[in-house]
């Protein structure tokens, strides 16, 4: 049976940064959204589409409130829920003290179930929908996450982390063990309901160059689907990875070499690039996942958003939990801003409501079927409320305009500004 909303309604059709302003989004101040089966039907001014809807549509409205398209987080690690807000060190010593003793759990796919259930929970209460998703080197964990976001119904991407030296032994598989327990995911999880698999080398360092061979293998193999890791995150790591690799003329040149770069993959940071990189990223269509948290968690450094729209390159906003303190696009897009800033760039409400929605999905090669409310596409959204504390009630009053209302909410806003999450139309997350 069809069911429609009605509030404030935003989504957004292009990138603030190629079209005129008035020509990126469509907002609504009164409209409605019609869903049938799990997509969206139809969608407009309430005076427009309340004369023709029928009597079997069920018609909630919502007060004071603004639907916008769910959020896209293009780069996270659910194996590091338990991690998140972990003190005091930058990126290899937080690896090292942090992260692979978390890691080393997830032999044990019960222990896993229970994280990939509170993380999807969190993510849920967050706004997200859709995330681009770590596992560990563990098979096992990406079947417990899989299995969770079957259950829900979630538009997903993971993958098995592949990691064959410079790690725990406990975490260590091998070149070829990383491909067969990949290949065998991938047959049985990829485009399997609305989920998809992403080949997921940790980063150089932590791969030869025949386990990054055998990832390009895999990509080749299947063609459709994605590859996941991280590149040029702290300037320590990107020297690292000169020593490592030192035939390789610089730190991209490791996942080229491999036949790693393409349309569907997307790194994490790319902070500290070269022009020759940034050049070879605008060649290869390669997608950025823009993690302001956790760089600034973990003084990583400020990434250049100016140079990435430069490139004519795809950008999402990633939280990077466990390095990112927050599962809150909202909170990462206030942190986003403040990197900006510091940059002596300014990232307009517009901007970033794109990158966490349409842009995030356009990184991900997704924006057919998610990222907005275009007729036909699946209607994953959000409810934000406007008033979910004393001083957003207060702040918005005084706000007299779209673009001061986003601001507000990107500033102030977090899970509790998230009333209702949706997924395929249904209601997968009510604030209590």
């Amino acid at each position: 049976m069809p069911i429609a909303h009605r509030a404030s309604i935003l989504h957004f059709i292009a990138d603030p940064d190629t079209v005129a302003l008035d020509q990126a989004y469509e907002y609504y101040p009164d409209g409605i959204m019609v869903i049938d089966d799990g997509k969206i039907k139809s969608i407009g001014l309430a005076e427009d589409l309340l004369p023709s809807l029928g009597t079997d549509v069920d018609l909630t409205e919502h007060g004071n409130a603004l639907i916008i398209p769910g959020f896209v987080d293009t780069h996270i690690h659910y194996p590091q829920t338990e991690v998140i807000a972990a003190y005091g060190e930058q990126l290899l010593e937080w690896l090292e003290k942090y992260t692979f003793p978390c890691e080393a759990k997830f032999h044990d796919e019960d222990y896993a179930r229970d994280i990939a259930e509170r993380f999807l929970d969190e993510l849920l209460r967050a706004g997200t929908t859709t995330a681009l998703v770590f596992g560990t080197v563990h098979k096992e964990s990406v079947e417990a996450f899989f299995k969770a976001c079957e259950k829900r119904n979630l538009r997903m991407v993971a993958g098995k982390v592949m990691m064959d030296r410079n790690a725990p032994d406990d975490l260590i598989d091998t070149a070829q063990s990383s491909y067969d327990d990949s290949k065998a995911l991938i047959e049985k999880w990829h485009n399997r309901g609305r989920l998809r698999y992403a080949v997921t080398p940790r980063f150089s360092p932590t791969s030869t160059e025949q386990q990054l061979q055998k990832a390009g293998q895999l990509m080749q193999e299947y063609p459709g689907v994605y590859m996941h890791t991280h590149m040029s995150e702290n300037v320590d790591e990107v020297k690292w990875v000169k020593e490592l690799f030192p035939e390789r003329a610089n730190y991209l040149d490791t996942y080229d070499h491999a036949g790693l770069l393409g349309r569907r993959s997307v790194l994490a940071h790319c902070i500290h690039l070269t022009d020759e990189e940034w050049q070879r990223m605008e060649e290869t269509q390669t997608g950025i996942a823009f993690c302001p948290t956790s760089n600034l968690f973990l003084g990583s450094g400020l990434f250049q958003l100016n140079r990435a729209v430069k490139h004519n390159l795809n950008v999402g906003m990633g939280t990077d939990v466990g390095g990112g303190s927050s599962f809150s696009i909202l909170q990462t897009l206030n942190e986003a801003y403040k990197v900006l800033q510091l940059r002596g760039e300014q990232l307009s409400p517009f901007k970033g409501f794109y990158l966490a929605t349409l842009g995030g999905a356009k990184t991900l090669d997704m924006s057919d079927v998610i990222g907005n409310f275009s007729v036909g596409k699946e209607a994953d959204f959000l409810v934000l409320d406007k008033s979910c504390t004393p001083l957003m009630d207060f702040r918005m009053s005084k706000c007299t305009d779209l673009f001061e209302e986003l601001f507000v909410f990107s500033m102030l806003g977090d899970d509790r500004a998230i009333k209702q999450t949706w997924s395929a139309g249904e209601l997968v997350h009510q604030r209590d």
